[in-house]
């Protein structure tokens, strides 16, 4: 048995052996963790995430972290550069060169003089864009591919389909010859049967005897009326048809001036579609792309199928600015490239694509289909009235983390069990769409 003095001291010698472990792991995790931000980058999934999606809003037109495109591959560039000299270069790289910096001239040098964008970014922002660098840094390259992200509004139902009326139409015609058939069955044997009978009076005996006349069937009464019944239906399908029609161009696939490949670009280059349609996330239009977006890329790259001279499509980008490929040099008979526009709503129809691009984080392709995936671009879904208003009834309207909606989301919860779309909120108000 241990005495109370005894058992004092090893409880008290209990607590310093814990205390002292506790310390020492404390220490070595504070230790680690100062380590791990010892370049002033932090890898915490907070300043990942927002990294991240200034990355891929920004730089993957020109970047990438294991691979060189357009700019250098970014795999350890925080080891390879400091962090000052990484918040300089990316705010205004030009101004950095211009300093006279021999690792700024030295980028610009060996990048043919491809002058990077100036981004007004905090010092912040940049260094969430560098945490997510370094955590990517240490991963495998792995290929990504472009997904298709067409929500089931896409697939929304035709008002009526043609084709089921086609059917009807074959149906009732096949049934009134079938009742013929049927008919002309049962008179024949009935008549072969009384025929035989004995006995018959000579008002039954004339009517057994008769003879079919075809020339009085085709006149009667039943056969014009199924006649002009088909004639009316099959005029009334085709004005159905017709009135359905109208405004709707959905396959529409004009030929544009110069051939340009989205499978090419937004498929296996995986350029982000707001680089070159700027519009989308911030006003109505998402607009076509100026030539200036283009010469970003092809100022420099002037044949994407690695053969001699400038390939025949770009080309003909170069002629409309007037920009000569042998001396780098602008003139001043510029023209506009007259594309042809594939989707086009109606006047009376008002849609915004900043409010459902970035408010309502629509992707492209929920209305324009697998874009990535088109070699020349057609118009993918119908665009009517129906098929938008089959969208607002199955879209649910995301809530999380905007205090707007919360009055809203409660009184909705209060009311109906299933999820809030934007039906909900009003999405079906003529006043939406027509002003």
């Amino acid at each position: 048995m241990l005495t109370k003095k005894q058992s004092m001291s090893k409880a008290i010698r209990f607590v310093l052996i814990s205390f002292t472990y506790t310390f020492f792991l404390f220490s070595s995790y504070s230790t680690f963790a100062q380590e791990d931000t010892s370049d002033g980058i932090p890898t915490d999934d907070s300043s990942v995430s927002a990294g991240e999606s200034t990355f891929k809003a920004n730089c993957t037109q020109c970047h990438a972290i294991h691979e060189k495109v357009i700019g250098p591959a970014l795999k350890d560039v925080h080891e390879r550069r400091t962090k000052e000299w990484l918040l300089s270069w990316i705010k205004n790289s030009q101004k950095l060169i211009q300093s006279g910096d021999e690792q700024a001239v030295a980028v610009y040098e060996e990048y043919n003089k491809i002058a990077m964008p100036a981004y007004p970014f905090s010092d912040d922002e940049i260094t969430s864009l560098l945490a997510y660098i370094k955590v990517e840094s240490g991963k495998e390259p792995v290929k990504e591919v472009a997904e298709t992200t067409a929500t089931d509004s896409t697939t929304a139902e035709a008002p009526v389909a043609s084709g089921y009326l086609t059917a009807v139409l074959i149906i009732l015609v096949v049934v009134l010859v079938l009742i013929l058939f049927v008919l002309s069955l049962i008179v024949n044997t009935l008549t072969k049967y009384l025929k035989e009978q004995k006995g018959l009076d000579e008002a039954d005996a004339e009517i057994v005897d008769q003879r079919t006349s075809f020339q009085k069937l085709l006149t009667s009464d039943f056969v014009i009326g199924a006649v002009v019944f088909i004639f009316v239906a099959l005029l009334l399908k085709t004005a159905i048809d017709g009135a359905f029609t109208v405004g709707v161009q959905q396959g529409y696939q004009p030929t544009q001036p110069i051939a340009y490949s989205h499978k090419l670009h937004a498929g296996d280059f995986q350029i982000d579609c707001n680089y070159c349609h700027t519009g989308a996330r911030k006003s109505k239009a998402a607009n076509i792309p100026s030539p200036n977006i283009c010469m970003n890329c092809h100022e420099v790259i002037q044949n994407i199928e690695g053969k001699e001279g400038v390939s025949k499509e770009i080309a003909k980008i170069y002629e409309a600015i007037d920009f000569n490929p042998e001396t780098g040099e602008y003139g001043e008979d510029t023209k506009p490239i007259e594309w042809v526009r594939i989707h086009n709503l109606p006047d009376l129809a008002y849609f915004n694509h900043s409010q459902h691009v970035t408010v309502g984080k629509q992707e492209c392709q929920t209305c324009h289909g697998p874009i990535e995936e088109m070699e020349e671009v057609y118009q993918y879904s119908t665009l009517t009235m129906g098929w938008c208003i089959n969208c607002h009834r199955e879209t649910e309207v995301n809530t999380k983390g905007n205090d707007y909606y919360t009055k809203l989301v409660e009184f909705h919860s209060e009311q109906n069990d299933q999820p809030m779309t934007v039906e909900d909120i009003g999405g079906l108000e003529c006043s939406k769409c027509h002003y």
